[in-house]
């Protein structure tokens, strides 16, 4: 596993647990995924579905993360990639932003 998917996994891990109903998927472009749910953040298993998946570069990802990046807009300018749920990526994003 990435390095890079290990630190968004311990940084996100407190952030989410206990946050999010179903489950999110992250994939960051070229060096993995790692789920969402309520109990935490973990690496996906393969192909592990998810209710929704949220797919963008490492940089857009620490971009959003640190308030320097809108999640809406991102996506608006095809940089975050949304497939599923819009409710659960609105959620996600809010506890991205946190």
């Amino acid at each position: 596993m990435s390095a890079i998917v290990e630190e968004f996994i311990a940084f996100l891990g407190p952030r989410v647990t206990g946050q999010l109903q179903g489950t999110a998927r992250l994939e960051i472009t070229g060096e993995g995924a790692l789920m969402l749910d309520q109990d935490g953040a973990r690496r996906a298993e393969g192909d592990e579905a998810a209710d929704v998946t949220l797919a963008a570069a490492e940089q857009v990802f620490r971009n959003i993360l640190s308030g320097d990046q809108n999640p809406a807009t991102a996506f608006m300018m095809g940089k975050l990639k949304v497939d599923g749920s819009l409710q659960r990526a609105l959620k996600v994003s809010a506890i991205l932003t946190a």
